[in-house]
């Protein structure tokens, strides 16, 4: 509120007093005066969702063509008539809800900025929705703006930065002072604090698990790690067949298995004169494929509640037997049904080996490490780590002995910690639910995984691995408390560039979500598509989903239970019973999981992505140009062989086979051989 008071006149005459004000000054004083009326303006603006819960909540932005939902809470007393109008009186959506109930008004469509604001009557109270419109292109603006600004300029925070703010500019209706503030207040700093979505465990677990990693790195143990392996890691080869071999042995959660083997292995890939990119690849594609396929890790009770939903909802657009036959299927047995038909990861691992094994690379990666064996850099000159490796924690204590348990012990404490309290807390979830229990080691195991607390778990472990890595240090009088301290600060603040990545990276994945990018993706999925074509659709959608959101979870929440009933539609709500489109059901929901990690591979806004940065001590754009060309043919042969193939009739026993030899006879054909090294060779410039 702004008080303007008034001041007794002044006695001398009025030409006087203009006289005595030059009219540059004037000017100038006028200008002031109408910038601080904006800025004031632009500050005591309240932020989105600051008023408290509305009795109607709609999108932050409307895309013009594109459905969005209104949520409408009931008023005290009986149930209330709820009609929606335009702004043109028109009626374009109406329905019931309960008193004090929560009501879903979905499929509520808007063509043009001129049918803004809406007006929704709950009984007899009005309420408006102002939120600014958008073409339902500009969705997918911000994540492409960030994307393209980073593997131009190869330099991430900034891109992300400009991508955040071009979202928040259109939640702030195109005020851009205002989306200025948002950036911070509504994206960043929630993003941070997200306990329920598991970012704050995420960062805590990664802060940890770098001051483990400072700790054994001054103790010795991870020189004692180099020096063990070293008769084993002879070579180039065996040192990359190595790195993904613990890939798959970490299988139990994607984001453990990324910073505990990219960690642990680094310092013998750097030996080894292994390019940073290369290690970074070797991480990133052996951590989301592993998790996303056995039956015990921290995705499958999330893959099968998914499925469930998509099930339950296709039981109830059919009738008769296939109604009875979908209604009885078990979301756990569907998804063992859909491994192999999960192309992409199979593939994806099955290419990290050829690779290895062959020692040969193509595209970006062979440059990196044809001059990583020259001994012209383990990565790039002028490149930024995501992880500074430079600092003077991670070289040894003068003196300290050279152990590997004394990196090996707290590795392992991490492992059987996050394992056990996986189990632990899975468990506690599935007696409280069913206290009966189903008899079986492995129903046990299975369904305590499926059910555990993916996040809080890896806190324990990384804790544990902190303290005994001290323990260790202090018990053989290798460090004082004081150096372990210094050890594992500077092990925690190497983190931090990468903790900025990947907190806005999960900031502008919130950007696309109040954007609408995901529901305007989705979109592509409609329409009357011939049967067998649905599986390719749906992986490409799910890529380009995962792609532009950066989240594999995210892009599997919506599609799954979109595509399942999709699938039943198109066939028409026939054969599934007798078994003849059951495979297309599969196909399709594979695709969406399959997808959903192609598209995040290829995503360098993904946190997995810039976790295997991390881990790599790699820059973080040098990683995703050089892994792009290998995920764009590991999906491009994953999309012919299993998504049309199988769609076609291609049994799956056939088309994996196919799938590893095409992806074999490609890298030999048009793939460069590595040159070895000596196996008592030193990298140049292994910190």
């Amino acid at each position: 509120m702004f008080v303007r008071t008034t001041r007794p006149q002044s006695p001398v005459p009025a030409d006087r007093r203009r006289r005595r004000t030059p009219a540059r000054l004037r000017r100038t004083l006028t200008g002031w005066r109408a910038c601080s009326l904006f800025l004031m303006g632009a500050f005591m603006t309240i932020p989105a969702g600051a008023s408290g819960q509305e009795a109607v909540e709609g999108p932050k932005v409307v895309l013009g063509s594109v459905p969005f939902t209104l949520t409408v809470r009931g008023a005290d007393g009986l149930s209330s008539l709820v009609e929606v109008r335009n702004a043109q009186g028109t009626l374009i959506a109406s329905g019931t809800v309960g008193a004090r109930q929560v009501g879903e008004f979905r499929n509520v469509v808007v063509h043009s900025r001129t049918e803004l604001p809406l007006e929704v009557r709950v009984g007899n109270t009005v309420h408006t929705v102002t939120s600014p419109f958008a073409p339902a292109w500009f969705s997918i603006l911000p994540p492409l703006v960030a994307i393209a600004l980073a593997l131009i300029f190869k330099e991430v925070i900034t891109a992300l930065l400009a991508g955040i703010w071009l979202g928040a500019l259109a939640v702030a209706g195109y005020n851009p002072v205002q989306a200025t503030w948002r950036l911070v207040d509504q994206y960043i700093v929630p993003a941070l604090g997200d306990t329920d979505g598991g970012h704050t465990q995420i960062v805590v677990f990664s802060l940890l698990l770098g001051g483990m990693v400072g700790m054994i790195s001054k103790n010795g143990g991870t020189l004692g790690v180099v020096r063990a392996v070293a008769p084993l890691a002879r070579n180039r080869r065996r040192g990359k067949l190595a790195t993904a071999a613990a890939g798959l042995a970490i299988f139990f959660d994607d984001y453990a298995n990324t910073l505990v083997v990219g960690n642990t292995m680094r310092p013998i890939t750097d030996r080894l004169k292994v390019s940073r990119e290369k290690l970074a690849y070797l991480v990133d594609s052996t951590a989301a494929p592993v998790a996303a396929l056995v039956p015990v890790s921290t995705w499958v009770g999330y893959e099968i509640s998914l499925i469930g939903s998509g099930l339950t909802a296709a039981a109830g657009t059919t009738t008769g037997t296939d109604a009875a036959f979908l209604g009885g299927l078990s979301p756990y047995a569907v998804f063992i049904q859909t491994i192999p038909y999960l192309f992409y990861p199979i593939l994806a691992m099955a290419f990290v080996f050829l690779t290895s094994y062959m020692n040969r690379d193509f595209g970006p990666m062979a440059k990196a490490e044809e001059r990583a064996a020259a001994g012209r850099g383990l990565y790039r000159e002028g490149a930024r780590p995501a992880t500074d490796t430079s600092a003077s924690f991670v070289n040894p204590k003068e003196g300290a002995p050279e152990r590997w348990w004394n990196a090996g012990l707290p590795v392992f404490t991490v492992v059987v910690v996050v394992l056990g309290g996986l189990y632990v807390s899975g468990r506690a979830a599935v007696d409280a639910a069913d206290p009966a229990g189903v008899t079986g080691i492995f129903h046990h195991l299975r369904d305590a995984f499926g059910a555990a607390d993916p996040f809080n778990p890896l806190l324990w472990g990384s804790l544990a691995g902190c303290l005994v890595a001290a323990a260790l240090s202090l018990g053989q009088r290798v460090l004082s408390v004081h150096e372990c301290v210094d050890a594992w600060l500077g092990g925690v603040k190497a983190m931090m560039i990468a903790m900025a990545i990947l907190t806005l990276a999960w900031s502008l994945g919130a950007v696309t979500q109040d954007v609408g990018t995901a529901g305007y993706l989705s979109q592509l999925l409609g329409g009357n598509l011939p049967l067998y074509l649905l599986p390719a659709l749906v992986f490409v959608t799910s890529g380009a989903m995962a792609f532009a959101t950066g989240t594999s979870w995210t892009t599997m929440a919506i599609l799954i239970p979109l595509v399942i009933p999709l699938t039943v539609s198109l066939a028409g709500g026939t054969g599934f019973a007798d078994g003849s489109v059951y495979g297309i059901l599969l196909g399709t929901t594979s695709s969406v999981l399959a997808g959903a990690i192609w598209g995040d591979h290829c995503s360098p806004i993904s946190d997995t992505t810039v976790l295997s940065s991390t881990a790599a001590a790699c820059d973080h754009v040098d990683h995703v140009r050089t892994q792009l060309p290998y995920a764009l043919l590991v999906g491009a042969v994953g999309l012919a062989l299993g998504s049309v193939g199988t769609a076609l009739g291609l049994p799956t026993w056939i088309a994996l086979p196919a799938g590893v030899a095409i992806l074999a006879i490609l890298l030999r054909v048009f793939g460069t051989p590595v040159p070895e090294i000596d196996s008592h060779a030193t990298a140049e410039n292994v910190p």
